[in-house]
């Protein structure tokens, strides 16, 4: 079967790294993939598509999304496929009409991985109204179902994907390397965040916290990695609090994982999540999480058995159990490895064999 997944970016983003995840473990006897993206700015994840032989298709220019040429383009490339995986609402609400005027046309599905509130009024709606064209309609997490318009609901299926364990698996054997890179010591006590910098992620509370927490234990150290839209602004809030190299803000890193198998604590302080990708990569990796008790966190963490659950905006709360915590190894430890053995559950082959088997499925239909 020839599947083309359509995505607005091939940024660091979680539903960006799904799409490469499950390339990583196609049945290459079942399935070719390719990827086909709008945004000439997001390019972060192609060369991990050239070595996994996935070819990538940029249809926009500089524009992105407002260059008209696009769907046109991604229709003439559509022929070549049997299966076209939306992963972006507002690129869907496009793509759909456009690739149901082909007549006997590739089968459309799509997968919902983030809160429709995340979304603007204008592309709720216009994927709404173009929802019916999919064959098939997934969402990552409960969470995100309940968020869509109530006609919809029924009719969108839910999907946990999940992460390549065994090579995360293989990562936590990283660990020192890993610290001496960052050059923290054996004391430090460190707490990672894995988020863009964007609204939704709450990076002002996640200061706040640190702050405090940093205010009550000298040992702690606190780092961030991500980019995003909102970076001047965020930099220059964390500089207002005077904490030095305690807090540090990366940026962009091409590798994360090489960064949080060296922390003791992993954390989101997100006010909405669809299924976090980050959560379950510090899993797997051995790192106990603090979360925020939103979205697809709760379906994945439960409270004081494979990490703590906080609620969001409440920076007491967050530095709360930054500092249980830090003054606890034997609850980073037990909690570590429950989260080690929650994660098994969330193994990304598993849902690559799920998704191949119904993309047959249809087209034997």
């Amino acid at each position: 079967m020839r599947v083309l997944h359509v995505i607005k970016g091939l940024g660091p983003g979680g539903a960006e790294r799904l799409v490469v995840s499950m390339a990583a473990v196609a049945n290459p006897a079942a399935v070719h993939y390719e990827v086909a993206y709008l945004l000439e700015r997001k390019q972060h994840l192609i060369p991990e598509l050239d070595a996994l032989g996935v070819r990538s298709h940029r249809l926009a220019g500089r524009r992105g999304m407002a260059d008209y040429r696009w769907p046109g383009r991604l229709r003439t490339l559509a022929r070549g496929f049997d299966v076209v995986h939306l992963h972006s609402p507002a690129v869907a609400a496009v793509a759909r009409p456009a690739l149901r005027t082909m007549g006997a046309g590739p089968v459309l599905v799509s997968t919902e991985h983030n809160l429709w509130g995340s979304h603007g009024l204008a592309t709720r709606t216009a994927n709404a109204l173009t929802l019916p064209f999919d064959r098939v309609r997934w969402a990552v997490s409960r969470e995100v179902v309940a968020s869509e318009w109530s006609p919809w609901r029924a009719k969108t299926e839910v999907l946990v994907h999940g992460v390549p364990l065994a090579p995360l698996v293989a990562r936590r054997a990283e660990r020192a390397a890993a610290r001496a890179r960052q050059g923290w010591k054996d004391d430090h006590i460190v707490v990672a965040i894995v988020a863009n910098l964007r609204a939704n992620k709450d990076y002002p509370t996640w200061f706040a916290a640190a702050a405090q927490a940093c205010a009550e234990d000298e040992r702690l150290r606190f780092v961030s990695v991500g980019q995003g839209p909102l970076e001047d602004e965020l930099r220059a809030s964390l500089a207002s609090y005077r904490l030095g190299d305690r807090v540090v803000m990366l940026g962009y890193h091409a590798d994360p994982a090489a960064v949080v198998v060296g922390a003791d604590v992993f954390t989101l302080s997100s006010r909405h999540e669809g299924l976090p990708i980050s959560l379950l990569e510090a899993m797997a990796l051995g790192v106990p999480p603090v979360v925020t008790r939103v979205g697809g966190n709760v379906e994945v963490v439960t409270n004081d058995v494979d990490g703590l659950l906080v609620p969001p905006g409440d920076p007491a709360a967050l530095a709360g159990a930054y500092l249980r915590l830090a003054r606890s190894a034997p609850d980073r430890a037990r909690l570590a490895a429950a989260a080690q053995h929650r994660v098994e559950h969330f193994d990304i082959a598993r849902t690559a064999r799920i998704v191949e088997a119904r993309y047959g499925g249809l087209l034997a239909h």
